[in-house]
């Protein structure tokens, strides 16, 4: 089986190529990015290429394969969402389409909780079921809600294709812990001090809380949807639900309340001022996401996560604790982001 993965040298992406790349059923794995990383990793090959309209023909460098994951994204510049919605709508919609012209039998799209609408008041997890038109105030749930709309017509006019759309939580590893950093958080956050003992406090931001999981787990759940017979939505997700109370404790400090819209005018500053990189109504869309309900990829997946959200959570303190990276242009550990210029 031939496997061509999109976006293949950040988070997930590196992730991902591993671990298709250690099945026997998987042949081929053809990781494309935009930059040609240092990163070898047995069975995969890697091709520049760019999504943005006007790039490479996608459909050649898909010919002959039997599934694409799309996996493309970019989230910066915040102050720039026509740049963003250009590579990540008309982008993925390029892809989508790349597929079809090619006639790729299996389509894997990262999907994310951010495409949910606001959750249910009373806070019960939600399945696959609920609405994904997004929170309209942040480009970035927008762009994934608009997504699931353009894959719900492309899949009524391609019922040959099998459609999978992944809804992972938040995604943390060791490795991406430096490029997550410079995407959300820049300079304002001091990575050398993020150890137990060196911070004192932490804002418990009013109503804030959230899903996270292992990337290695959530590669494991995109290597089953690549190779089982499957459609659709999946959400993924790992125990337990975290708050401000659970990163505290790793970090061996104690948390001072703060109202969300005190938290959201202090974020609201820094990015106006480019101190911060993540966009305000980032903030908005996570104190309304719904809580996910991961059973359908227990099930259809045979799918279990090997972390919990705590590891996985720790994980990214340990790799911001050293200033972890891989040798790829997204992950690499001195690389510069829009916050740190």
């Amino acid at each position: 089986m031939r496997v061509v993965v999109t976006g293949a040298t950040g988070n997930a992406g590196t992730s991902v190529v591993r671990a298709l790349a250690a099945d026997s059923k998987v042949t081929d794995v053809l990781g494309i990015a935009r930059r040609r990383p240092g990163l070898d990793i047995p069975g995969v090959r890697w091709a520049e290429a760019d999504i943005d309209p006007g790039g490479a023909r996608l459909s050649e460098l898909f010919s002959g394969a039997d599934a694409i994951v799309h996996l493309a994204w970019k989230f910066q510049p915040t102050h720039d969402p026509v740049e963003t919605w250009r590579t990540n709508v008309l982008g993925g919609i390029r892809v989508f389409e790349a597929c079809a012209a090619a006639g790729v039998h299996v389509l894997v799209h990262a999907s994310s909780v951010g495409a949910y609408s606001p959750g249910p008041a009373d806070g019960r997890p939600v399945d696959e079921s609920w609405p994904t038109h997004g929170w309209p105030g942040a480009p970035y749930t927008r762009e994934k809600a608009y997504l699931e709309r353009y894959l719900d017509g492309f899949q009524r006019d391609h019922p040959g294709m099998r459609v999978v759309r992944m809804r992972p939580a938040f995604l943390f590893k060791t490795a991406a812990a430096s490029e997550q950093r410079r995407i959300f958080a820049g300079p304002l956050l001091p990575w050398r001090l993020v150890r137990p003992g060196l911070i004192p406090a932490l804002p418990d931001i009013t109503g804030f809380r959230f899903q996270a999981l292992h990337t290695d787990d959530a590669a494991e759940a995109y290597r089953a949807a690549v190779l089982r017979p499957v459609r659709g939505p999946f959400n993924l997700v790992a125990d337990p639900v975290l708050d401000i109370a659970a990163v505290a404790r790793l970090l061996d400090a104690r948390t001072v309340p703060m109202p969300a819209g005190a938290a959201r005018a202090a974020l609201a500053a820094a990015w106006s001022l480019h101190l911060a990189p993540a966009h305000p109504g980032l903030l908005d869309a996570v104190l309304r996401l719904p809580l996910l309900d991961a059973g359908r990829a227990r099930e259809e997946l045979a799918w279990t996560p090997s972390h919990t959200a705590t590891d996985a959570v720790g994980a990214f303190l340990e790799g911001l604790r050293h200033g972890t990276g891989l040798d790829t242009p997204p992950l690499a550990a001195a690389a510069g982001g829009a916050a740190d210029r």
